[in-house]
Parts: C-alpha cells; sequence; structure tokens
C-alpha cells in the first residue's frame, strides 16, 4: 500500500488558499487566524506551548501573533492560580463573530473536500482516521 505523502502539504496548502480572502478581510495574518481558531476549537489547549506543540507554529511567531491578537482585543491573558509562569489564552467577546466565520470556514472547506463521497465512506474515514490516532498515541507512549 502507498500513501500519498504530498497529500498533507496539498490540504494545509489549499486550506490556506481558502482562509485568504476572510484573512484579508479581517486584516489578520494566516498565522494569527490559526492560532485563534486553534484557541476557539480546541479549548483543551490554552497556552502558547500548546500551539507550539499541537499546531507545530513556532514559538517566535506564537509570540508575536498572540502580541497582536492580544492588542486586537481578540485574546486575554490570564495567569494559572498557582503558576504565575502559565498564562492562558482566553477568546474574547470581541472575537465571536471572527471565530463564528472562522468556524463556518472551516465547516466550508471539509464539506467541499468531501465532496463526492457518501455519508457512509466520510463515516469509515473518519473511523480509520480516530484508530490511526490511538495507534499513534501508542507508539508514542512506547508501545510497538
Amino acid at each position: 500500500m502507498k500513501i500519498n505523502i504530498e497529500f498533507p502539504r496539498k490540504l494545509l496548502e489549499v486550506y490556506n488558499d481558502v482562509c485568504k480572502p476572510l484573512c484579508k478581510e479581517l486584516k489578520l495574518p494566516q498565522t494569527a487566524f490559526d492560532i485563534l481558531m486553534f484557541l476557539a476549537n480546541n479549548p483543551q489547549y490554552q497556552t502558547a506551548r500548546d500551539i507550539v506543540k499541537i499546531r507545530n507554529i513556532k514559538a517566535n511567531l506564537v509570540s508575536i501573533n498572540v502580541d497582536r491578537l492580544v492588542q486586537e482585543g481578540y485574546l486575554i491573558r490570564e495567569e494559572v492560580k498557582g503558576d504565575r509562569r502559565k498564562t492562558k489564552l482566553i477568546c474574547t467577546k470581541q472575537a465571536q463573530p471572527v471565530i463564528k466565520q472562522g468556524q463556518k470556514l472551516q465547516k466550508d472547506f471539509v464539506d467541499q473536500i468531501f465532496a463526492n463521497t457518501s455519508q457512509e465512506e466520510k463515516q469509515v474515514f473518519i473511523k480509520v482516521m480516530e484508530t490511526m490516532d490511538k495507534n499513534l498515541n501508542y507508539i508514542l507512549k512506547g508501545g510497538q
């Protein structure tokens, strides 16, 4: 079995192209938009370190873009009780219309890439991805 190694690159390239008009309209760089959407869509992740690790965005880019999002009122920083070195990043009320537009864009994008597939095929794809994710977690934890 051969997996197309270009698939992840193409997926990201097309997603970024789809985001360009909205980012331009919002006057937000793609990275700032990605950070905002990541925090909104994944409430279990709340720190700059999470963004660096999970989204694989370089720390300096995270820092610059988080500063911008805070300055523009889309995020606030909140110290974690008991650990003043840790800061939570929280989406503001002002960010909600942007997040709503971004989530619609993301839904439309997913619908577009699943075009010409049946509901059953989508469900199988999602199930396979979940299984592969579990397998990757097992491997990362030292399993074979």
